[in-house]
């Protein structure tokens, strides 16, 4: 594809849309430098999409970014960063966070597969997550010893809880 500027060949390419109305732009790297009135350096396709999509962060992801687990201590922006949850606690706290995500994801906010059969114990995720609950206590207050012996405590749980 070629530049809209120029006849070269067209490597950034731009989908806009606008009261439902779809905008393309497709420009080659020189004019695309120059459109962003960027640095050839710090051109890239991460720099442009934080160009696009900074325009557009709401105050509710801010608000998001305060919020830290009080169960398993899991910040937001965490969970952001490596795409795992803390805990079942997580769901209700990053809600409003979490929706649009799984919308997009899985086109559907709700649960509608099979459930696990493992793990008969109704009692075990509640005694592991207090187990990594103290564990997160005890490295905070720098007791690694008892740390030590929660950590090996939750790796025997979890070793016990995987089918045979």
């Amino acid at each position: 594809m070629k530049c809209q500027n120029c006849d070269a060949e067209a490597t950034v390419h731009l989908t806009k849309v606008v009261k439902k109305v779809r905008q393309e732009v497709h420009l080659c790297q020189a004019c695309a430098e120059k459109q962003f009135a960027t640095p050839a350096s710090e051109l890239s396709l991460s720099t442009i999409l934080q160009t696009l999509i900074g325009q557009h962060v709401s105050a509710q992801t801010e608000e998001l970014s305060r919020l830290n687990c009080p169960t398993c201590g899991i910040k937001y922006m965490e969970f952001r960063a490596d795409g795992r949850l803390g805990c079942p606690s997580d769901y209700d706290l990053f809600r409003d966070g979490l929706l649009p995500i799984l919308e997009r994801v899985h086109r559907a906010t709700r649960h509608a597969g099979k459930v696990p059969r493992r793990g008969s114990g109704a009692g075990r995720p509640s005694e592991l997550l207090d187990l990594r609950q103290k564990l997160r206590k005890a490295v905070a207050a720098e007791d690694y010893e008892t740390a030590a012996r929660l950590r090996d405590a939750i790796r025997q749980k979890e070793a016990t809880d995987e089918p045979g």
